[in-house]
């Protein structure tokens, strides 16, 4: 965990306790002056840890401080002689992180583990010999914040540590709550870093240890966090946002004038409750500023009215909506239906006497402590549940986050390093999770389901039809072939919403897959790895989806990397024996385009794309006019078969017709006398009387595609009938 060095200088450490109670920086300097003078005990407790002990005693009365003498013990002796960069003795740092965790009421297992939590790393001591002195649990503590050597992993080494971490947290959360109070440590004394060492921990901090605290709950550590890389990362904005609240700080705080308003309210109705003015953490501050431009004295803080139960809140909340004007539209209940991270309150918002918008939170003191230190507050959620129908030792996790059992299940199907750090980050970047209920509809499309209440499934909000299907039939969801949302039917790149009712079909073909396109619907990690699995294990030609024909990609491709027009991303290539067409490279992967789908005797040509894959376009294609443009060498390619079109095919073609009632029956009746299966349909809104029906169809033989476009031509109102590689021209001159 090699802990950074301190500096005094740190340009984080003005303001950034603002918006929370602080954690005791006073008590972090009297440990570094104990630990100076080493462990010569007084009382039977050494001069270093009297600080600590007294904090946990604050929170647990009861707690035996046998346990923590000992780990500072081996602790301190197993890191004698080691300093900090700072000059400072090495046991500061495990005693800082103790000391944070103290603070926010963590129990004396997770404290026993937070001294110790370097030896197996930094010193001699063996994780066998930590087992065998203070037992499996603490063990396992110490061994889920160990970092892997880069001897061993090379540059895999710190995505492989979080993986490791992940999975260990996924057995105990108690494993990150100790490696947050590290990098809060580390971060506070980062200032002697080399300025590009120092924004690489930030931007890792950042991206994974901030949006983990935030789903942990623990938002002591988190604001804390955010203010630090903000010093690092903005340091103008930092400094803009730190003159703000200086220049705010002598004026009178509007804020406080409304909170005693509140009291007298409050005591008059009757209710025990205690106001705080909460004044905003610096990132805070900054995010407001950028919403509304302008900053008042009372956007600088919110109120905090605590009470003693949950019953007490909301009648709060009707004597302050009773006696100040409410700001409707500012009201949440958390308290009915609390946060994913185990948060609960009520929001609500106020207009003081001068016309001052206070916003305010109401909650209970235990709501407080769990807002405050999330999972930490919890003590120890693993201990053995008592009563009569609690199973003996079982091990439940209350928290039992579903953000957590995704991270879990996608990891574990996810072996390359990069491939997982980049997943874990876009993951992590959903800071809200949704609860949609899904009960699957039979493949017959009759309207019974499998259950009547359906299940409850956890996602990240923002997520798809895609994302759910993948999430409760994992490889299954392959077969997927349209979903019913509230009821009606709806495509799968439908965005769900917190309390949506899900049915997914599925098709009875277990031939049948994903598309390329589905990508771009897909979210989840988890869902986008195994689409990308299946694409690229070229067992078949892509599928359409039920969305409509497959177009080129616009947005990135699963690696983060534009693709190419016409193109999807190089993980969608075929096998070379898995389409009709050959190309003059050999050992290369060859796929037919989606965009203007080709098929025998078409004139084609060949591009080389990404991972060494050919794909073949039309001659007539726009994308190969593109291509040529920006100098792509083309491909050799020509059919198997000298292109007879003996083969089985799929193609898109366009109809043009004027609109007329029952035209698209007349349509689907000529292309199924010609054999052909309609993949996919669809049709554009009639423009100046004018209609178009795009169809993807698959032909049991190439060779029948003339006829089967003749065929199409000859349904009364079909003016043209054209291939995918001419959709564009003609919608381009179509007014």
């Amino acid at each position: 965990m090699s802990a950074e060095a301190t500096n005094p200088g740190n340009p984080g450490a003005a303001g950034r306790g603002r918006g929370r109670r602080r954690l005791e920086l006073r008590g972090l300097r009297r440990i570094g002056r104990a630990a100076l003078l080493g462990p010569a005990p007084r009382d039977g407790l050494p001069h270093a840890l009297e600080h600590v002990a007294k904090v946990h005693r604050r929170h647990h009365p009861d707690a035996a401080l046998d346990t923590l003498v000992r780990a500072y013990l081996l602790a301190e002796s197993s890191h004698r002689g080691q300093l900090r960069k700072s000059g400072e003795p090495y046991i500061t740092h495990p005693l800082a992180v103790t000391l944070i965790l103290a603070e926010l009421g963590a129990e004396t297992t997770t404290l026993t583990a937070s001294l110790l939590h370097d030896t197996v790393e930094d010193t001699d001591l063996t994780l066998d010999q930590v087992r065998e002195r203070f037992g499996a649990e603490v063990g396992y503590l110490v061994d889920g914040v160990t970092k892997l050597e880069k001897v061993d992993y090379g540059a895999a080494a710190e995505p492989e540590t979080f993986r490791k971490m992940l999975v260990a947290t996924g057995n105990d959360v108690r494993v990150m709550s100790i490696k947050l109070a590290d990098r809060l440590h580390n971060m506070r004394t980062l200032g002697v870093m080399r300025p590009e060492k120092q924004a690489r921990i930030a931007k890792v901090t950042r991206d994974v240890l901030i949006p983990l605290a935030e789903r942990l709950g623990v938002q002591a550590l988190k604001a804390e966090l955010e203010d630090l890389v903000f010093a690092i990362l903005h340091p103008d904005e930092y400094a803009t946002t730190q003159a703000l609240v200086l220049e705010y700080a002598g004026r009178p705080d509007p804020l406080a004038d409304i909170a005693e308003r509140m009291r007298a309210v409050l005591s008059e109705a009757g209710i025990d409750a205690e106001v705080l003015v909460r004044p905003r953490h610096l990132v805070s501050v900054h995010r407001v500023r950028l919403a509304r431009r302008e900053l008042t004295g009372a956007d600088l803080g919110r109120l905090l009215v605590l009470v003693a139960e949950d019953a007490d809140c909301y009648a709060v909340l009707g004597e302050l909506h009773t006696c100040f004007t409410p700001v409707v539209s500012e009201f949440k209940d958390f308290i009915a239906t609390p946060k994913f991270n185990l948060y609960q309150s009520l929001h609500t918002a106020v207009t003081g006497p001068s016309g001052e918008i206070a916003e305010t939170l109401i909650r209970t003191h235990q709501m407080h402590r769990v807002a405050e230190a999330g999972v930490i507050a919890l003590g120890n959620p693993y201990a053995p549940t008592d009563g009569p129908d609690a199973p003996e030792g079982e091990r439940a996790d209350p928290t039992r986050p579903g953000w957590l059992s995704r991270l879990l299940e996608w990891q574990r199907t996810t072996p390359d390093p990069d491939t997982f750090w980049t997943s874990l980050r876009d993951d992590l970047a959903q800071d809200r999770e949704i609860t949609v209920f899904c009960a699957d509809a039979p493949s017959d499309g009759s309207d019974a389901t499998d259950g009547a209440a359906g299940e409850a499934i956890g996602l990240p909000a923002g997520a798809s039809c895609v994302d759910a299907a993948y999430e409760r039939h994992g490889e299954r969801a392959h077969c997927c072939i349209g979903a019913r949302v509230n009821g009606r039917l709806a495509t799968l790149a439908t965005v769900l919403h917190d309390g949506d009712s899900l049915q997914l079909l599925m098709a009875p073909d277990s031939a049948a897959g994903p598309s390329p396109e589905w990508l771009d619907h897909a979210r989840t990690p988890a869902a986008r790895l195994a689409i990308t699995r299946w694409l690229s294990s070229g067992s078949q030609e892509p599928a359409v989806g039920p969305q409509g024909p497959a177009e080129p990609p616009s947005g990135p491709s699963p690696a983060g990397r534009p693709a190419p027009d016409g193109e999807t991303p190089a993980a969608a290539r075929a096998t070379p024996g898995s389409v009709l067409a050959v190309a003059d490279l050999p050992g290369a992967a060859v796929r037919l385009a989606g965009c203007c789908t080709p098929v025998p005797p078409d004139t084609v040509t060949g591009f080389a794309v990404r991972g060494g894959a050919v794909t073949v376009h039309r001659a007539l294609c726009p994308v190969v006019a593109r291509m040529a443009a920006t100098g792509r060498q083309p491909v050799g390619v020509r059919w198997r078969g000298a292109g007879q079109g003996t083969h089985g095919c799929r193609v898109t073609l366009m109809a043009e017709a004027f609109s007329r009632p029952h035209l698209l029956a007349d349509l689907t009746e000529a292309i199924a006398a010609q054999g052909a299966a309609v993949v996919s349909a669809a049709v554009e809104p009639p423009h100046e009387q004018r209609v178009r029906h795009t169809y993807t169809l698959h032909l049991p033989n190439a060779a029948g595609l003339p006829s089967l476009m003749r065929a199409m031509r000859q349904v009364p109102g079909v003016f043209d009938v054209l291939r995918a590689g001419r959709v564009r021209q003609a919608a381009a001159m179509r007014p």
